[in-house]
């Protein structure tokens, strides 16, 4: 089994399809090991993308992801990273397949829904962020 983190954004959440997502999910064979609603600081977004500091989107993505509530999740199950990268769709929602949560619900390259991790080592410290071990079952 492998764990993969995943994120309803802001502009997700205000849409009100935390459900419809998290549906596609579990349809197509992912288990939520752990999920919470937050509402991060611009400090813990700058914290958690600390990857993309040196990039030209980091203030402008940092701000959006605390300017409202989000779904953290640690998604579960085979393949869950790549799994869970199909489901969610291209970056941007332009080039995404149809069917994609950000097909479907994405505004933009920059407010696109939902994040995934990229890789196990993202994921192992995108989980960490987030959740203790005593938090995923």
């Amino acid at each position: 089994m492998e764990r993969t983190l995943s994120i309803i954004k802001p502009d997700a959440v205000r849409k009100n399809v935390i459900g419809e997502i998290i549906s596609r999910f579990e349809k197509n064979g992912l288990k939520i090991a752990a999920m919470k609603k937050i509402w991060m600081t611009k400090q813990e977004a700058k914290g958690f993308y600390i990857v993309h500091k040196d990039k030209p989107f980091y203030d402008s993505l940092t701000d959006f992801m605390s300017e409202g509530p989000i779904v953290v999740m640690v998604l579960e199950g085979e393949n869950a990273i790549a799994k869970n990268r199909e489901i969610m769709g291209a970056t941007n929602p332009a080039n995404a397949a149809p069917g994609t949560i950000r097909k479907d619900f994405a505004e933009n390259i920059e407010r696109n829904a939902v994040h995934g991790s990229d890789s196990p080592e993202t994921a192992a410290f995108e989980i960490k962020y987030f959740f203790s071990e005593l938090e995923i079952f």
